[in-house]
């Protein structure tokens, strides 16, 4: 049998018809290179901010379950249209939501986790001669409930199926085509890289690298699945960035610069009960990324904004068990230097601190893990410290 490959199209790919059309030629020409084709897309353009922004008209904390329902109606309109354009150019095509094409994920609404996949039905149809197209983003729970995998959930459904099927590789097709060593549309002389591991890739999405979604590469670190982070409508022998095992490392400890503009931070008062505290954020989906602090001091979290749906509502909870021992912040942001053997480098970390200090105009707290070190900016101060950081530890004009 021809071997089975998965490419994965976001949301700008698929953005209008014409875009619609140039993906299923690019489906197509694999094809006719001899590989059976899964593809697995997002909704187009902005549509499921639109549909975000409909229920926030309607209600300002959503009910989860319903909200899941609404948005993953967004993926099921470009995967039938993928199918006809495909149709079109002569190709067997069917298109699936992710239950039909075996997602299986946990119970929790809105930011999902993947537990199997039983891709039967997917494997029946690829048999059959047919390009396969999976409404990524979203599964089933054993409950039986439509679920969605919270932002970037399309790039897990694509490697996850890629483990399931045993594909021969991944390609992760968006708008850039690659890794940069910090964002292009920030510091413009930025540089892509060739290869990454796993680890480094999951740090960089964990601090705010869009490229690629963190869940899918902690899945692909787990499954041993070789990703290619491409642009879709790149030169096809282009190899983008390749996340895989043990690509090797380059010699500076520094390999690239992650931020996030949108970040909120949460400060418990030394004393308070942790547990509560974390309990209520999980009921509400409002998950931490970052935590320091606690018994003796006050306990700092941060957490993404884009998937605190119900902040509002986890706000007006807190301070009915806490009063005025919470606070919350939603004017934070975040630039995390991401490398291998970064607490090794005592001399590298003063400067970062106080490189962040000057842009600033205050101290910055760092969060310091076994590849990342993370500091708390204020929002208006993180572009300006990523481009100062780049042109300090990578090079370029600051």
């Amino acid at each position: 049998m021809n071997p089975i490959v998965v490419h994965k199209y976001g949301g700008s790919s698929l953005a209008d018809l014409d875009r619609v059309r140039a993906v299923a030629r690019r489906i197509a020409d694999t094809v006719a290179d001899g590989r059976r084709v899964v593809a697995v897309v997002s909704a187009m353009g902005k549509t499921t901010d639109e549909l975000l922004a409909r229920a926030k008209g309607l209600a300002a904390n959503p009910n989860p379950r319903e909200l899941d329902m609404l948005l993953s109606t967004g993926e099921r309109v470009s995967t039938a249209l993928l199918a006809i354009a495909l149709g079109e150019l002569g190709v067997l095509a069917v298109s699936f939501t992710g239950s039909q094409s075996g997602v299986i994920t946990n119970t929790r609404h809105n930011r999902a986790r993947i537990i199997e996949v039983r891709p039967y039905r997917v494997l029946d149809e690829l048999d059959a001669g047919k390009v396969v197209i999976i409404a990524g983003y979203q599964g089933v729970s054993y409950a039986r409930e439509i679920t969605t995998l919270g932002r970037g959930g399309t790039d897990t459904t694509a490697v996850a199926m890629a483990a399931a099927l045993g594909a021969e590789y991944c390609e992760i097709c968006s708008d850039v085509d690659g890794v940069y060593t910090a964002d292009p549309r920030v510091v413009p002389e930025a540089r892509r890289l060739d290869a990454l591991d796993h680890d480094a890739m999951v740090a960089l999405a964990r601090h705010g690298s869009r490229v690629l979604n963190q869940d899918c590469v902690e899945y692909a670190s787990r499954r041993g699945v070789a990703i290619f982070a491409k642009s879709t409508f790149g030169p096809r022998d282009d190899a983008g960035t390749v996340v895989r095992v043990n690509p090797g490392h380059e010699g500076s400890p520094v390999t690239a610069i992650a931020h996030r503009v949108r970040l909120g931070e949460l400060t418990l008062a030394a004393g308070q009960d942790a547990g509560v505290l974390l309990e209520e954020m999980d009921r509400l989906g409002v998950y931490a990324e970052t935590m320091s602090g606690g018994g003796d001091e006050a306990l700092r979290l941060s957490f993404p904004l884009d998937d605190a749906h119900r902040l509002e509502a986890l706000q007006t909870r807190l301070g009915e068990v806490f009063g005025a021992a919470v606070s919350t912040r939603t004017d934070r942001g975040s630039v995390t230097v991401v490398g291998h053997g970064l607490g090794d480098e005592p001399a590298l970390l003063r400067r970062v601190l106080a490189t962040a200090r000057e842009v600033a105009q205050a101290p910055c707290p760092l969060h310091l893990g076994p590849l990342a070190a993370a500091l708390t900016v204020p929002g208006p101060a993180v572009e300006p410290l990523v481009r100062r950081l780049h042109a300090e530890l990578l090079g370029g004009p600051q």
